[in-house]
């Protein structure tokens, strides 16, 4: 069903995780690695006839005017996480897609997103409408140029500070506010995203905890446009495992009592993290969790440290005390080491393949049957992982009998 070429636009596209997406699909696609931790690769997603990684042409927006290759490279060189003949294999691959990603914007973004802005160009103050308009003619342009059918946008962008201003329930209601020439903006930078996507008639993922699509103003202008959305917050590692481990001790009927959670990890999106305000955001999406999984609500902690040695590699550890019959207390423990860009990686392509196949059904709006690959999912109140997998099998099983 699937047909055609796909154009993947990634904001944030000099980054972690989008160089790996990038790095990935090029090894795939020469034939140099296998598909391990794409689930749409497996069985189960086969009769959906997804669109083909060879298929996925990639451009994007960043406001680094560094070397697309060189940001690449730094996956061996700081993180020893993607081996230099992978790398040396696909430089003409990154060489020819460096040449489709344009300045994106840093307007409403935060003091610390704005402190590592070196695209002249994603620091001009103008109108949040005349930005949306130039983001939305790069997306045309990149589609129109590649003669590419279907455009998915994808926010891998660093984590925006939580959005305090109101937002209006009307998109007539923003549309006046976005014509005004200021250094701020109605609307954080993800959502001004969002809504070029919306208008250059391409689908949106947001893959961060930033505020993107979010608001009902946003989900219902997707909807009368008839493109689909997804996020928020992709779930790799630590909030992964509390969406396995919480229901496990609710349906043991064992008490939790306290849950700490101490990550530790050193790229750039740590760097930005290591801002309280930006922090904010993060700790909010993979702590809310447990109040919704677990019969009562147990003291909780968070804490999010840059440790800028460790480059793209994290390690959450996770102390968990819980009661057992006697009232007798227990603890347990576990640590989760993993290379952040390498988890991350294969759910965008997993994301960009469903959230196409569900454009083409005629889906518009929030997905909420892709709850089990974010931590703040759209659309749906279930945390556990095992629900939401069985939700997404259920969509593929309904999806695989339509035409």
């Amino acid at each position: 069903m699937a047909t055609g070429r796909i154009g993947l636009w990634l904001i944030g596209a000099k980054g972690g995780v989008a160089t790996t997406v990038m790095t990935g699909l090029a090894a795939m696609n020469r034939g140099l690695v296998e598909p391990i931790g794409l689930i749409t690769e497996t069985s189960a997603f086969h009769p959906l006839n997804l669109a083909l990684c060879r298929d996925i042409v990639i451009g994007g927006h960043d406001i680094r005017d560094e070397s697309l290759l060189d940001e690449a490279r730094r996956m061996w060189t700081v993180s020893r996480a993607i081996s230099p003949d992978i790398l040396e294999a696909v430089t003409p691959d990154l060489q020819d897609i460096e040449t489709r990603i344009r300045p994106g914007t840093v307007l409403a973004a935060g003091r610390s997103i704005q402190a590592i802005a070196s695209s002249p160009e994603s620091k001009k103050v103008t109108t949040p409408r005349s930005i949306i308009d130039r983001i939305r003619k790069d997306i045309v342009d990149f589609s129109d140029t590649n003669d590419i059918d279907r455009v998915i946008v994808v926010n891998l962008a660093s984590t925006e500070p939580p959005w305090s201003l109101p937002i209006p329930n009307e998109f007539e209601e923003i549309s006046p506010l976005l014509e005004q020439t200021t250094d701020s903006s109605p609307l954080p930078t993800s959502s001004l995203y969002a809504i070029a996507a919306f208008e250059a008639d391409a689908a949106y993922i947001n893959f961060t905890p930033s505020t993107g699509a979010t608001p009902p103003v946003l989900n219902k202008l997707a909807q009368d446009r008839g493109i689909p959305h997804a996020g928020c917050d992709g779930k790799t590692g630590e909030t992964l495992l509390k969406s396995v481990l919480a229901p496990m001790f609710r349906d043991r009927h064992l008490t939790v009592k306290s849950w700490v959670g101490h990550n530790i990890f050193g790229n750039l999106d740590g760097k930005i993290l290591d801002d309280p305000l930006n922090k904010a955001a993060k700790v909010r999406s993979k702590d809310h969790l447990l109040a919704s999984l677990l019969p009562s609500t147990p003291q909780t902690l968070v804490s999010i440290e840059f440790i800028e040695s460790l480059g793209d590699w994290k390690t959450a550890w996770d102390h968990i005390h819980f009661q057992g019959f006697l009232g007798t207390p227990m603890t347990m423990q576990f640590t989760w080491q993993g290379c952040d860009s390498i988890l991350a990686a294969p759910l965008v392509i997993d994301l960009v393949r469903l959230v196409d196949r569900a454009r083409l059904a005629g889906e518009a709006g929030s997905l909420p049957w892709l709850a089990s690959f974010f931590k703040s999912p759209l659309g749906c109140t279930e945390q556990g992982f095992a629900a939401q997998m069985n939700m997404l099998h259920d969509w593929v099983k309904k999806s695989s009998t339509q035409p």
